[in-house]
């Protein structure tokens, strides 16, 4: 996606002058960053530079800077946000906690009434979602973890309003002056909707009275929600539930009538758990990041930004456990100087990612526009890709992603050598489990019975003269590929196809995928393969892991 249009900010903070100390280039990878974030993800980095007013040898260096920190991919002329990015609003996500404590509550909702659930936070005049319940249909909620909107335009608003001071007020009246089609919302489409801010107010006021509020089509037509807060122990607004709905479901008054009681059930038990929550874990030890950032500068020299990595570096200092540091605790956590450790917060203060609280700081939702909302809908296909392209590029043999489906395997990525003669799997295509090495992977870690049943429903003939057809053959090659991690066939699936696959699993230790490598018997032996390219394959499927265990901490990723 590439865009000419310059969208403008929801928050007037970073439009003030920095302060002194703050960190130049550190302000400008975030700009980038945001840039990147609210055209979808993938932007030519000409228009990157005319979205940020930045110069392109400034883009060059901050994307450079940001590809080489793995939050970046630079393909051809285009920046793509890459998974690992995720780690900064996962720093954020961890240290507030609420997803971890109250998403089954909302997962639960969301089975028991098949409508979408959300939860959101404020953030400026805005609110911020930070957990989606969707239900799966033609007609579904869009939004994603990350996602900006206007208060005045939701359901959510007026409830989380009820707790602005006279500042959130009169920023908020500022906008509607400035801003009139909400353009620094990304997320939403543009529409000048007078009736939404000269209403707000007094919706403002009916949900403190009543304690719930609707969004009967503010946001689009056909889009209902219900909303109730969610109160931490201390009494205040810790976020709010919604239940979202289309009107050929529910219109306002059913939503109110049938779904608000149960909603404000889920509520009540929410606030239980945030009650009843034992404290965090104590802190993991201190993050190598600075010695990298170190060694990358000596590396590349003047092309990488070390204050920009630095700056970044600083966000992952928090997380779970670590949900306010003092400026001593953030050197100590990333391994900075005092000094640049207190500029890159004074930068991040400034721009509205950090909150200043005494002696101590806080991450703010806003951390979850650096690359969350497009990030949160990527799929096990989508991070594997690129690690595959380049796995092809390096070994100049075919290779593939694939999953179990049924008795067979289904190809969900396959990257073409450009070879003569080369091996060309389509995606989605099906082939036999037990002929193939990416299917013995998949099959040698079910549990056996379920193994048996799977197998039980393939006909096991010969495609080959080599093929493996009898069960029991297969058990004891099946144990071997679970025992050693791997499986390598030869010339069983078709006359002259030589494959070895790995497999690749969430951060749960679950099996999700296999990735394997497959050419013609002339091009390696068996043994060859064993030996230089085994190597490479479990390399790159830890690559791909470490890029889905990141993205799958606070949402599920689907295989495609």
């Amino acid at each position: 996606m590439t865009s000419t249009h310059t969208v403008p900010s929801a928050d007037p903070v970073s439009a003030l002058a920095p302060p002194e100390e703050a960190v130049t280039p550190l302000m400008r990878g975030i700009a980038v960053l945001h840039g990147l974030t609210d055209l979808g993800g993938t932007v030519g980095l000409s228009d990157l530079g005319r979205v940020t007013g930045l110069a392109r040898s400034t883009i060059d260096r901050v994307t450079g800077t940001l590809a080489r920190m793995g939050y970046v991919r630079l393909d051809g002329s285009n920046a793509v946000l890459a998974p690992r990015l995720m780690e900064l609003g996962n720093a954020y996500l961890a240290a507030l906690r609420l997803p971890d404590l109250l998403s089954v509550h909302a997962e639960g909702l969301a089975d028991e009434l098949d409508e979408s659930v959300s939860l959101a936070v404020p953030d400026g005049d805005g609110i911020r979602f930070i957990h989606q319940a969707i239900r799966r249909r033609v007609l579904s909620l869009s939004f994603r973890i990350g996602d900006l909107l206007p208060a005045e335009r939701t359901a959510p608003g007026p409830l989380l309003a009820t707790e602005w001071s006279a500042q959130d007020w009169a920023r908020w009246r500022e906008r509607q002056i400035t801003d009139p089609e909400a353009l620094g919302f990304p997320a939403i489409p543009p529409r000048t909707l007078s009736v939404a801010a000269k209403d707000f107010e007094h919706r403002v006021e009916e949900a403190r009275a009543q304690g719930w509020a609707l969004d009967d089509q503010l946001i689009e037509p056909g889009l209902v929600a219900a909303s109730v807060p969610v109160r931490a122990p201390n009494g205040r607004t810790a976020c709010v539930a919604s239940v979202v709905s289309h009107t050929s479901r529910h219109s306002a008054d059913s939503l109110r009538e049938c779904l608000l009681p149960r909603l404000r059930t889920t509520a009540a038990a929410m606030e239980r758990e945030l009650a009843d929550a034992p404290p965090p874990e104590p802190p993991s030890a201190p993050s190598g990041l600075a010695t990298w950032t170190s060694a990358s500068k000596q590396e590349l020299g003047g092309e990488f930004i070390a204050s920009l990595a630095r700056g970044l570096t600083v966000v992952t200092a928090f997380g779970e456990g670590r949900a306010e540091l003092t400026l001593s605790e953030v050197a100590q956590r990333t391994g900075l100087p005092r000094a640049t450790a207190r500029r890159a917060l004074i930068t991040l203060e400034h721009l509205g990612h950090v909150r200043g609280q005494g002696r101590a700081f806080r991450l703010t939702p806003r951390v979850l526009a650096l690359g969350f909302p497009p990030l949160s809908k990527t799929t096990l296909t989508r991070i594997a890709h690129p690690h595959l392209a380049e796995l092809t590029r390096q070994l100049q043999d075919s290779t593939s992603l694939s999953v179990l489906t049924g008795s067979d395997v289904q190809c969900a990525v396959s990257v073409a050598a450009g070879r003569i003669m080369d091996v060309d799997i389509a995606v989605g295509a099906r082939v036999p489990a037990y002929a193939t090495s990416t299917g013995r992977v998949l099959l040698a870690d079910l549990p056996a019975a379920e193994r048996s049943a799977r197998l039980s429903k393939a006909r096991m003939g010969a495609l080959t003269p080599r093929t493996v057809t009898r069960p029991t053959d297969l058990t004891v090659i099946l144990d071997r590929v679970r025992e050693e991690g791997y499986a390598l066939v030869d010339e069983e699936l078709e006359a002259g196809l030589r494959s070895i696959a790995v497999p690749v699993r969430d951060r749960n230790g679950c099996l999700v995928a296999a990735i394997n490598v497959n050419m013609h018997s002339s091009r390696r032996s068996a043994a060859e393969c064993v030996k230089n390219i085994l190597p490479e394959l479990r390399a790159t499927a830890a690559r791909i892991e470490a890029d889905l265990h990141v993205t799958g901490r606070f949402v599920q990723v689907p295989a495609a």
